[in-house]
């Protein structure tokens, strides 16, 4: 193996060890903020209370955030689940931004994560 080869490798491997490092983050930031809300965490049933569209939503948001969670870390679904994941962070953004108030940023670093692993699985959705 020539020392090329070598080279040209090991940023690949980094690149796909910090893929699977913010898929895992991720996973685990959907699944738990989707359990609470499934859950019926008071401040999260308050919030949507606030939303004005019933706490049928809230049971929407929470089970499409545990879905983008297992889609993400499935190798097969990974681009589908991280833009499912970029949709719902772009209603959180609005929804901060324009109905309940309070800091989008949470939200905005989600959505750029979620892009991230979007664009680098982008291959697998295009086929």
């Amino acid at each position: 193996m020539s020392s090329s080869s070598v080279t040209s490798s090991a940023p690949r491997r980094w690149t796909s060890i910090s893929l699977w490092a913010v898929r895992g983050l991720l996973a685990l930031a959907f699944a738990a903020a989707g359990t609470a809300k499934l859950y019926g965490v008071p401040m999260l049933v308050e919030e949507f209370e606030h939303i004005g569209l019933g706490q049928w939503f809230r049971y929407l948001t929470g089970t499409l955030e545990i879905l983008g969670a297992a889609l993400i870390i499935i190798p097969s679904t990974v681009a589908f689940g991280a833009v499912l994941l970029c949709c719902i962070m772009i209603g959180a953004i609005f929804t901060h931004v324009f109905v309940i108030g309070g800091s989008p940023i949470p939200a905005i670093v989600l959505l750029t994560l979620s892009g991230i692993v979007a664009y680098a699985k982008r291959a697998t959705i295009l086929r």
